[in-house]
């Protein structure tokens, strides 16, 4: 488990070439910054996987609007390829901007409890999904499966990481949608 001052930034895909380029899922609004050349992550992966503790970027580029990156320790496909699924964790701690107060980490919201504007309990956070246009919330229905819910102002009003809730506004029907 990393600690406190480590976040995700993000999850390593595929590879992407033959000289040990790997897509990436980013999990940070900030990616020109924590892949800058030279910057050094932390890494989380399964146990006796060979993935080295930490990875130093050689190079980032964006291809077809997929983030792409090089690590020093890595000079292959093959080498690439033992990379997939791990994740890559930042410092934050010491550079993190304090006036930001709308920007959230995937570990900070999870498990955090979901509920609507009137009260309601309707579930707990399980994920945050990156997408181009916007971010969605995984949020595990008390009642059973998943619901995708738009990270937007207007249908997530409030999060709230002392009280350990988000509050939601969802439209008619956004909660039943993934339902069986």
């Amino acid at each position: 488990m990393p600690d406190d001052s480590l976040l995700l930034v993000a999850r390593i895909g595929k590879p992407h070439g033959l000289h040990g380029e790997v897509t990436v899922q980013l999990h940070t609004d900030v990616p020109e910054r924590r892949f800058a050349d030279g910057a050094v992550l932390r890494t989380e992966a399964t146990a006796g996987s060979g993935v080295p503790r930490q990875l130093t970027v050689r190079s980032t580029r964006v291809h077809q609007g997929i983030w792409l990156l090089a690590f020093e320790e890595v000079p292959d496909r093959t080498g690439a390829e033992s990379l997939r699924g791990t994740r890559l964790l930042a410092d934050v701690a010491a550079d993190e901007p304090e006036d930001d107060e709308q920007a959230w980490y995937e570990d900070e919201l999870v498990g955090l409890s979901v509920l609507t504007t009137d009260g309601t309990v309707v579930g707990e956070v399980g994920g945050l999904e990156s997408r181009p246009v916007q971010d969605l919330l995984v949020v595990r229905l008390t009642g059973g499966g998943e619901a995708l819910v738009p990270f937007v102002e207007q249908i997530v009003p409030e999060v709230d990481l002392e009280g350990r809730r988000v509050v939601i506004d969802p439209p008619a029907g956004l909660l039943d949608l993934n339902r069986d």
